[in-house]
């Protein structure tokens, strides 16, 4: 057991200080998001908002994620990353207070609106402060470290916010929300002051090639947001489906849902540390994680025994465990070849493109034709996925850029 543990400890070892006190700032601020996965049951339980109002308001979320995304991207090519995270995470706090007094359903979509868009203008600036603080050869593990992050805040988010819902309202929520986002300023501001750290893996690149011209990266871009798409109905259309067919309670969803992030807290980073040593490609990780993320849909279909729901939750989580942190590294290591702000905006944006189409679709085929029809479709999507991903593979392989690691 204590070579076990020591194991496990040594995944970690020469990640940076800074790499550390990001991963901090990216827990205190994950933590209070609770808000998201109980938008769908706060829209329609709360405000009474129909299946289809739900949809539009969750591409109301997607298309201020994109505007974001974008926007933060520019603003960290011009002005730094340090102050776009500090003003995205501010007033991202401010905001998350106010958005419990909107009741209708346009200004409700208004106000997710603008949220999205202040604080989507953080991730393009996190992953370039990622970058500057890691050095290349942990830039993956560096990457995990951040996802752990997110995930133990999350695993514990879902769980407390499934008190809230039961002791207090829905609406104490969006005040812990936004109050963790002001605390995760603070923290910021006290501990990654750019005048006080240091950078690890600076890139200057006199001739920047443009992102919006490089072909492999536009088709791993519409990968993603195909995988983003599918990823997503964990935290819209499947918590309706524990609900509605399953007869969960909040606080049991919030459970299952905190599975994931306690799964990934414990199994991630050794499960990466393995995979970066092993003779497979990112690209070749990323289709593995994609088929597992596609298949924790098709099981749900064969039985109605409730375990089912764990062994899904499961298998969709250990495919984000190898998804997301590799590529990520790949787009990491893509910037290299232009404007960092730019290429890590385009690869935000691939989520937030997820975040318009794959609610407001998945809600509107559970309200037409049936969860279990909308999880086929799913499945028929993550196979275009994986597909997109095996002709990124071949294409880079042709360009001999291939990346092992």
């Amino acid at each position: 057991m204590k070579l076990l543990f020591n194991n496990y400890i040594n995944t970690f070892k020469g990640l940076s200080s800074e790499v550390w006190w990001l991963a901090l700032v990216t827990l205190v601020n994950r933590a209070g998001t609770m808000v998201i996965p109980f938008l769908s049951l706060y829209l329609t339980e709360s405000l009474h908002f129909t299946l289809g109002e739900v949809g539009w308001v969750m591409s109301a979320f997607g298309l201020g994620s994109v505007f974001g995304a974008w926007l933060g991207g520019k603003l960290t090519d011009k002005i730094g990353y340090y102050k776009v995270m500090v003003r995205s995470l501010l007033s991202t706090g401010v905001l998350f207070i106010g958005l419990q007094y909107l009741n209708s359903f346009a200004s409700f979509c208004v106000g997710i609106f603008i949220i999205m868009l202040v604080a989507d203008m953080f991730r393009p600036a996190m992953f370039v402060a990622l970058s500057a603080h890691s050095k290349p050869e942990n830039k993956t593990r560096s990457v995990t470290l951040i996802r752990l992050a997110i995930n133990l805040g999350f695993s514990a988010g879902p769980a407390i916010g499934g008190l809230i819902i039961t002791s207090i309202s829905y609406r104490g929520l969006f005040i812990a929300d936004g109050l963790t986002c002001i605390l995760a300023t603070f923290l910021l501001i006290k501990v990654l002051n750019p005048k006080k750290v240091k950078t690890l893996d600076p890139v200057i690149n006199q001739n920047p090639q443009s992102a919006y011209k490089d072909k492999a990266f536009w088709i791993f871009l519409v990968a993603m947001s195909l995988f983003g798409i599918i990823f997503l109905q964990y935290f819209s259309t499947m918590p309706l489906y524990y609900k509605d067919i399953h007869k969960l309670s909040e606080f049991k969803i919030g459970l299952l849902l905190g599975l994931n992030g306690f799964f990934i807290f414990v199994f991630e980073m050794p499960l990466i540390k393995w995979l970066e040593h092993t003779k497979y490609t990112k690209p070749g990780l990323m289709i593995f994680g994609a088929l597992l993320t596609l298949i924790s849909f098709l099981v749900l279909d064969l039985t109605a025994w409730v375990g089912i729901l764990v062994i899904g939750m499961l298998l969709m989580t250990v495919g984000e465990m190898i998804a997301f942190p590799f590529s990520n590294s790949f787009a990491l290591q893509r910037a290299k070849k232009g404007n960092q702000g730019e290429y890590m905006a385009l690869y935000t944006i691939a989520f937030s493109v997820a975040h318009i189409f794959g609610h407001n679709t998945g809600l509107h085929l559970v309200a037409r034709y049936g969860f279990n029809i909308t999880w086929g479709v799913m499945a028929i999507l993550g196979l275009i996925c994986v597909g997109l991903l095996y002709y990124l593979k071949r294409y880079l392989k042709s360009k001999n850029e291939l990346y092992l690691r």
